[in-house]
């Protein structure tokens, strides 16, 4: 089914209207340590919270274009809180003439597909007669209309679905990967880009793999062509992935890249549910959840005590939240990705497929729009990670406040609240200091979270010297904040059916592997934002109207 005049969905323009919205960034971007940056407007904090558009596969087609105008697709984007596209190409797109001039209504048809033909005439007709190149082009152009920040991605040399570790698309000298026209390739694509403003980033190459992937190697040609690409256009960031599927960087411990510029060098990493297998279900989702963050940092998070910024590029889950192993992935995830504060991509804004792995019109249940590209394919996930489309913390506190913590809940997306003791959204949540003591303390006052006893609303109090008053993150996940009630009783924090913050039983921390935690895992995290800590200035008045 084709959908005609791409109208916006009602639940999408209610959704629009609700969530905060991002400052447009001066352009272009630069890196200060760990941070990516507007390097023209004294060094703001730029979060790239992104999406990933796929047009890499048989058709080197951009996906969805006969199912919605392009210009109606780039305003969901916009709709749906993302700042910026990643959006993937094919590297023969732009080293093979022939299929570079190969037309949008020729490729299609080529493939068997004139039900896709006939929507892009319909919804793209200045388009559908375009060459490939040309098609691509239009849809750069038009995110760059929008204002959407755009990271061209090289995801693959020979058009197709990715990956495996025999596709010839996995490491240098594969079948269809040759060093040397690679680093031509995307030098072309960083040069026919160079005069589009919102082009802020290219990353190089997508998920490197396969038996010939060694570390030599991948500092001989990663150097090139980010010199390549940094010498045909100097104002794009430069990203750069790591091995085993791009789940592996940790050999830049021992020995950095070596590059002739400097601030404007990105990592990435991909992280999926999947890449650990049934893990999720099969352990205790603590257990595993421990494990893993503590893997994730010994491949890449450790880049961000080095001083550069790690790019989530991949991660995504299940939209129908019926696969509990991407459900359990994700609240760990989530509070990983707070914790820290990273840029991210999640995968896809893809809803169907012209044609995947030989499936004509493949719904991609990743997909965050539905098989129409019409609206969101679970508006519950889009709310839920919508606090972290935006920045919790800025290099030396750019984002105009001083230092707080703030108490995220990932299993919801909400932060607590002090007014009313429950859950709310993070854009106000409270503000505390976390003492050396474990003490969580209403910043700029003397009141502290106390625990109440077993089933009860915690509360705020100012005598905290008792065991009631102490919080320690507990359990392998470290998402536990637990505390002692007076009769000696260990208690979590938790919510109840109002997302109010209670005190039960901590649950789930031995080897339970049918348990889930997700009610129960918090994060304390860093917070510099100015919209967190005005709460610090109203907290006097919240106390009075909470006792």
């Amino acid at each position: 089914m084709t959908v005609v005049g791409g109208a916006f969905p009602l639940s999408l323009i209610l959704f629009a209207a609700i969530i905060l919205h991002h400052h447009t960034a001066a352009l272009p971007l630069s890196v200060n340590s760990r941070w990516i940056i507007d390097d023209q407007n004294g060094g703001e904090r730029v979060k790239l919270s992104c999406i990933n558009w796929v047009s890499h596969l048989e058709s080197a087609v951009v996906e969805g274009l006969s199912k919605q105008p392009v210009d109606v697709i780039s305003k969901k984007i916009l709709a749906m809180g993302f700042n910026c596209v990643r959006l993937t190409y094919p590297l023969f797109l732009f080293t093979n003439d022939t299929l570079a001039s190969t037309t949008v209504r020729k490729s299609l048809t080529k493939l068997g597909l004139p039900a896709s033909v006939a929507g892009v005439q319909v919804n793209n007709p200045s388009i559908v007669d375009l060459s490939l190149i040309n098609a691509f082009v239009k849809v750069v152009s038009n995110l760059n209309k929008n204002n959407i920040m755009i990271i061209l991605d090289n995801h693959i040399s020979k058009p197709g679905w990715c990956c495996n570790d025999n596709d010839g698309n996995g490491f240098f000298g594969d079948l269809y990967f040759d060093p040397e026209v690679w680093v031509k390739g995307i030098k072309r694509v960083a040069t026919i880009f160079k005069g589009y403003a919102n082009v802020v980033g290219m990353s190089l190459r997508n998920e490197l793999r396969g038996y010939r992937q060694n570390i030599e190697t991948w500092y001989r040609y990663m150097q090139k062509g980010a010199e390549g690409v940094h010498s045909a256009n100097p104002n794009v960031l430069v990203i750069l992935s790591g091995l085993s599927y791009d789940q592996d960087l940790s050999f830049l411990r021992d020995q950095h890249v070596t590059l002739s510029f400097t601030k404007k060098l990105v990592f990435e990493v991909h992280w999926y549910g999947f890449s650990d297998g049934d893990d999720w279900i099969t352990g205790n989702a603590n257990q595993v959840c421990g494990r893993i963050t503590d893997k994730m940092t010994n491949k890449a998070g450790f880049l961000l005590d080095q001083g550069y910024p790690l790019f989530v590029s991949e991660w995504g889950v299940d939209q129908t939240s019926t696969n509990e192993n991407d459900n359990r992935y994700l609240n760990c995830f989530l509070g990983w990705v707070a914790e820290h504060d990273l840029d991210w991509a999640l995968w896809t804004l893809v809803g169907s497929y012209y044609l995947r792995e030989g499936v004509v019109g493949m719904e991609e249940l990743y997909g965050v729009l539905d098989s129409n590209w019409y609206e969101p394919r679970n508006l519950s996930f889009l709310k839920k990670i919508s606090p972290l489309q935006s920045s919790f913390q800025a290099p030396d506190g750019l984002l105009g406040a001083e230092q707080h913590k703030i108490i995220f809940h990932p299993s919801t997306g909400l932060c607590i609240q002090t007014h009313s003791m429950k859950l709310g959204p993070c854009s106000n949540a409270q503000a505390w200091e976390y003492t050396l003591q474990n003490m969580l303390i209403v910043k700029g006052t003397n009141y502290c979270l106390q625990a109440n006893g077993m089933h009860m609303q915690v509360k705020l109090d100012i005598m905290c010297t008792d065991i009631s008053s102490k919080w320690e993150a507990i359990s392998a996940s470290k998402m536990h904040l637990s505390s002692m009630i007076n009769d000696g009783i260990m208690v979590c924090l938790d919510i109840d059916y109002e997302n109010t913050i209670v005190t039960n039983n901590c649950k789930c921390l031995n080897n339970d592997k049918l348990c889930d935690p997700a009610s129960q895992w918090f994060k304390v995290i860093n917070s510099t934002s100015v919209e967190v800590a005005k709460s610090i200035i109203l907290s006097d008045s919240m106390l009075d109207s909470s006792m």
